[in-house]
């Protein structure tokens, strides 16, 4: 069975634009399922930071997840939401109130998985809005993932469906390089 590389590693690829089969080890690096060198992708990414871009993301609305559910902890991405420009360095200071209130409370959300090789036993893995690319890699926002690992004797199974992760919601930055990749984080009870 192959074991999944840590979400953090996958969260780490998806946010630097390459998804790498093997947890970043391999080379060339493979973006919407075409090879491309380390060169173009340097290339790429300088040519992007000269382009202006827009000062807010949209972000994506799924009709099917925008009905949070019946209990009061039943919450869905869009309540995650705060603004920020894109590219602009995160503050905590830019949650708003209400999102600053979630941390440490209990929470039912529902988003997909991002695949890993793993599909069964996930101890841990990242909760995205959709499973469309509008979630993740280059300016990705923030709110649109969530780090999520099961409690001890827990496990999640991969599946293209929408699942329901309920648990402990905390606002706990990951930064690598300097770089904010995640900032909301799940201790999960399910994820079904």
């Amino acid at each position: 069975m192959l074991k999944s590389p840590p979400a953090a590693v996958w969260i780490w690829c998806l946010a630097s634009g390459a998804l790498c089969h093997s947890g970043c080890e391999s080379k060339p690096v493979v973006v919407n399922n075409q090879a491309v060198s380390e060169a173009t992708l340097n290339a790429a990414a300088a040519d992007s930071q000269r382009k202006p871009r827009p000062v807010l993301r949209p972000g994506a609305k799924t009709k099917v997840l925008s009905a949070a559910g019946e209990l009061a902890y039943d919450k869905t991405f869009d309540d995650l939401r705060f603004d920020i420009e894109m590219d602009a360095p995160f503050r905590r200071e830019m949650l708003t109130e209400t999102i600053a209130a979630l941390d440490g409370q209990p929470i039912r959300i529902r988003g997909f998985i991002l695949p890993t090789a793993q599909k069964r036993g996930i101890k841990q893995f990242v909760l995205v809005r959709d499973n469309q690319e509008c979630c993740f890699g280059p300016g990705a926002a923030l709110f649109d993932c969530i780090l999520v690992d099961m409690q001890l004797g827990e496990a999640a199974e991969y599946t293209i469906r929408p699942v329901a992760v309920t648990g402990t919601f905390n606002i706990r930055e990951f930064v690598v390089d300097g770089r904010h990749l995640a900032i909301y984080h799940i201790d999960a009870k399910t994820a079904k």
